[in-house]
């Protein structure tokens, strides 16, 4: 059922939040006539003023509920208004060298990073907003050292590259076809902390693929 939506423990906890400040400043608002600091290590601190009358009042509430809800606004990023679906087909595994996890590995973590972020919901092709690629790079070289650094001697440098291609329906203009890779540094034998630096590696990638795409970064 990937195209049921849901709502994930970290949407629910922002809006849990949210709700949680709203209630709070506003009742510290209307008891004491201006917004109070709520603990004595507050970075906020102003003077008690009395209310006189309900011009002051009404503004001034609507005003904070305004900037509260924008704040904590519980969706990651920027989503484009109207976006409601994504799919993110798997990204095959084009690089010199292969390993038989990283495809599906990659995928998973993107996916995820999505399903954690944001409040879309799965389909499996033509998303609103979709992902699609493949893994172009699977690079292990030592680390160069500079001048007299030596306590980069002995480490390797994993590198992983994957080109996307972003697809956003509702807004074209922010379509992109991008290059992105990231490394991880590492000492001793590669197979025996090669799955640890893939997941490392991929949790990076996700985040810039994800930030490119929804965060304009």
């Amino acid at each position: 059922m990937e195209n049921q939506p849901r709502i994930t423990n970290y949407q629910l906890h922002r809006i849990i939040l949210k709700n949680k400040i709203m209630f709070l400043l506003l009742f510290n608002f209307l008891k004491n006539g201006i917004l109070r600091p709520l603990t004595k290590h507050s970075l906020l601190y102003t003077r008690r003023l009395p209310l006189t009358n309900n011009h002051f009042l009404l503004p001034t509430t609507f005003f904070l509920i305004t900037l509260l809800t924008s704040c904590y606004s519980f969706t990651g990023g920027s989503i484009t208004s109207g976006m409601k679906t994504v799919s993110v087909p798997l990204f095959e595994n084009n690089a010199p060298v292969i390993v038989p996890i990283l495809s599906q590995a990659f995928t998973e973590t993107l996916k995820d990073r999505i399903r954690t972020q944001s409040p879309l919901s799965f389909v499996r092709t033509d998303g609103q907003a979709n992902f699609q690629g493949r893994i172009t790079g699977y690079d292990i070289r030592p680390v160069s050292l500079q001048g007299n650094n030596t306590g980069l001697a002995g480490q390797t440098r994993l590198t992983i590259t994957v080109q996307v291609k972003y697809n956003n329906t509702l807004k074209p203009d922010e379509n992109f076809d991008q290059s992105f890779s990231r490394f991880r540094d590492f000492t001793g034998s590669l197979s025996t902390k090669e799955q640890q630096l893939i997941k490392d590696i991929n949790l990076q990638l996700a985040e810039d693929i994800y930030n490119r795409a929804f965060a304009n970064w």
